[in-house]
């Protein structure tokens, strides 16, 4: 089952100067960021708001860090804008193979690593109407004392 909305994923050119435009004008300040080496970006994700599953909802900011990463083609194709939406689950092995019985291609055959620790895989976009989406199980978060 599909819990929250995780994060929008949004292709840049310069994440610094993308990161600095969310935190001027909008107030929103980087929860954690990364490079993902897999992927070929560099990402800032930004926490909008914690959601009543434990998880939270996010902008994801993904500078490519090679011109052959998936980001660096797509923002060559179509400029900086939201590349992605990604939908949190609990079972991302399960939610992919339930959706892939429906006729969804799921381009991923096992879930990748992605933010944060999280486990990931992404559906192909011209089966969800021209839109590249994502589902996403978080990492499960150490209590303080730990």
């Amino acid at each position: 089952m599909l819990t929250r909305i995780d994060h929008i994923g949004i292709a840049c050119f310069d994440l610094d100067r993308t990161v600095e435009f969310y935190r001027a004008t909008y107030g929103f300040e980087v929860f954690h960021s990364e490079v993902n080496e897999e992927q070929g970006v560099r990402e800032a994700m930004l926490k909008i708001n914690d959601t009543p599953d434990g998880g939270a909802s996010y902008l994801q900011l993904l500078e490519p860090t090679r011109e052959d990463s998936t980001v660096a083609k797509w923002l060559a194709k179509n400029g900086e804008g939201v590349h992605h939406i990604a939908f949190g689950t609990a079972d991302v092995d399960g939610e992919a193979a339930d959706i892939r019985d429906k006729g969804v291609r799921v381009l991923y055959e096992e879930p990748r690593r992605g933010s944060m620790g999280s486990r990931i895989t992404f559906l192909h976009p011209k089966d969800c109407h021209g839109v590249l989406t994502e589902l996403v199980t978080s990492a499960p978060v150490e209590s303080p004392e730990h």
